[in-house]
């Protein structure tokens, strides 16, 4: 690591991520770089972050996550939604379930269709994702073979996964060889962030190859908590290192990558959001932008469990009496059941002919677990993990007080729509249609969750409202764009109005995609990589991908176009 100097030619708030990519494409060419993380390091020895089996134990650790909660929801109850985010090196990288998954194309092209936005279409974006990647199934016209972040295909072994591949053909679906190249409609295996058995995050991928560069500085357990000004000029940012007091350091400019509830809480802080707002918690307003906070948009998720007949899911390696098994042959050998994150295969579908491409979306287990680890009393089972994509539904992110160590207010306002209600309805029974095939005969013992006293519109609402979680994918609250209502030039990633800062990560989309939204940041950052260098965009690539409705061929129509 370099040594600590006064002044950065860049200082980059966060080590996510964004922040991990930015870290490294920033210092390639000699600008001096410094990453602060609030969360402490990913310690290479720690089974909790690097093996993939182990990605329940985190969450709700504050040695991890921020533990994050909703305000009451209330089309829920009132009930607050747990809402984990990575609080380590590596960010929510080092403790998400590495599933990779880029959006569909047409996900870019209603971001270009917004004003000031037309370079981030799918054939500008394209590019960058290509860069980022080695697929281990084989690079092609869509997929990169020689990136950072080494992608590879669930095995999808077990025969509850050839089933669930049979049951959605017999429901009328199709599969499809790559949810992630030409044709993301249908159902096949996933690709994940695995590499050797182990989690390949962020700060592995891009970060750790690069600690050495002298131009290089990270620093773990430093939250900032204010963005120093001259004007409307950044000029440096405050920290806090635990155990080492209060810090400033000066920056040529800084980079915002905390993510959607940290971005715009510190922009808050430091001035920059609705004026009235400010006002009313007595902070100085450097710029009125409305939009910081504004347009929050997440994924929820529900569990649909199923108890199975024969014993072939993995419930029972679960048991303590397995754990120094699992715990071996992960360590030693690199396999096993640690070294998956079971999230091997889903899909997508349109649940209405309304909607022009997939609005929902299917992650498939071989186990019938919630995410915190639990289990229901069924000692074998399977799930589906299922939520509406692209709804509707916006919230906000608002600062409680002026002291940056308390938490923002997050009003997600899930199932707050008419059009988000009927999704979810949509969802339900698309999936229990997939479940109740004859293909799972040989499996299905009957639904655990929610149970067959579900049943009408409104009881799955019901249901949906007691149950749904998060599916952790909080974006848009600081979005790219030149209207009112934007908070970032789309052409470099700088906060409107403000001189000296950017911010670069989930908080910059317009829309959330329609998928895990790692994928889609990290495509971020490599893109705006290049804007902050100055460099020479990566020419866009016009290939074709599946539209539906438009004559398309459902394969690939080049040779080799498959993976």
């Amino acid at each position: 690591m370099s040594a600590k100097r006064s002044t950065y030619d860049h200082v980059i708030v966060g080590g996510g991520s964004a922040g991990c990519a930015l870290g490294n494409r920033l210092s390639a060419d000699g600008a001096s770089v410094l990453v602060l993380e609030a969360g402490r390091s990913d310690i290479k020895l720690d089974p909790f972050i690097h093996m993939p089996a182990a990605l329940p134990y985190p969450i709700g650790n504050r040695l991890y996550d921020w533990k994050y909660e909703s305000e009451p929801e209330p089309h829920m109850g009132g009930r607050t939604v747990y809402h984990a985010r990575g609080k380590v090196l590596g960010g929510s990288s080092s403790i998400n379930g590495m599933i990779f998954q880029r959006g569909n194309p047409l996900d870019y092209e209603r971001w270009a269709a917004d004003p000031g936005m037309e370079s981030w279409d799918y054939a500008h974006c394209l590019p960058y994702f290509k860069r980022m990647e080695t697929t281990l199934a084989g690079a092609n016209e869509w997929r990169g073979g020689s990136g950072p972040l080494v992608l590879e295909r669930g095995p999808a072994t077990s025969p509850l996964f050839g089933a669930f591949f049979e049951a959605v053909q017999q429901a009328g679906h199709p599969l499809t060889d790559d949810v992630n190249g030409y044709r993301q409609e249908g159902f096949a295996k996933f690709d994940r962030n695995v590499h050797n058995g182990r989690r390949l995050s962020a700060a592995r991928a891009y970060l750790h190859p690069v600690r050495k560069r002298p131009n290089l500085r990270v620093e773990t357990l430093a939250m900032v908590t204010g963005l120093e000004m001259d004007g409307n000029r950044v000029t440096g940012v405050r920290y806090h290192r635990a155990g080492r007091g209060d810090h400033v350091v000066q920056a040529g400019e800084v980079i915002l990558c905390g993510g959607a509830i940290n971005t715009p809480q510190l922009l808050l802080l430091s001035g920059i959001g609705p004026k009235a707002d400010l006002e009313a918690l007595g902070i100085d307003v450097v710029a009125d932008l409305p939009g910081v906070g504004a347009n929050l948009q997440d994924h929820l998720e529900v569990y649909i469990q199923y108890a199975s007949k024969q014993p072939v899911s993995i419930g029972p390696w679960l048991k303590h009496r397995h754990k120094p098994r699992i715990g071996a042959e992960w360590l030693f050998l690199h396999k096993g059941v640690g070294a998956s994150n079971h999230f091997e295969a889903g899909g997508f579908i349109r649940s209405n002919d309304e909607v022009a491409y997939p609005n929902l979306m299917f992650h498939f287990l071989p186990i019938a677990i919630r995410y915190d680890g639990s289990q229901p009393a069924s000692e074998h089972g399977y799930q589906v993990h299922i939520g509406p994509m692209y709804s509707d539904v916006r919230g906000s992110v608002t600062l409680k007080s002026r002291d940056p160590f308390e938490h923002p207010a997050l009003q997600f306002n899930y199932l707050s729509t008419e059009n988000d209600r009927r999704e979810w309805i949509e969802m339900v029974r698309a999936a229990r249609d997939i479940l109740n095939q004859p293909a799972f005969d040989a499996f299905n013992a009957g639904e655990i969750s929610p149970g067959p006293s579900v049943e009408t519109d409104q009881e799955i609402l019901d249901w949906v409202a007691k149950d749904a979680e998060t599916a952790l994918h909080p974006s848009c609250t600081a979005k790219m764009g030149t209207g009112d209502d934007a908070v970032l030039d789309p052409t470099s990633m700088k906060v409107h109005g403000v001189e000296g800062l950017r911010a670069v990560d989930a908080s910059a989309m317009p829309y959330v995609t329609n998928g895990n939204i790692y994928a889609p940041v990290m495509m971020l950052a490599e893109k705006a990589a290049d804007l902050i260098l100055g460099n020479t965009p990566l020419p866009p690539l016009d290939v074709p991908f599946y539209r539906h409705g438009a004559g398309m061929p459902l394969q690939p129509p080049t040779p080799g176009g498959t993976s």
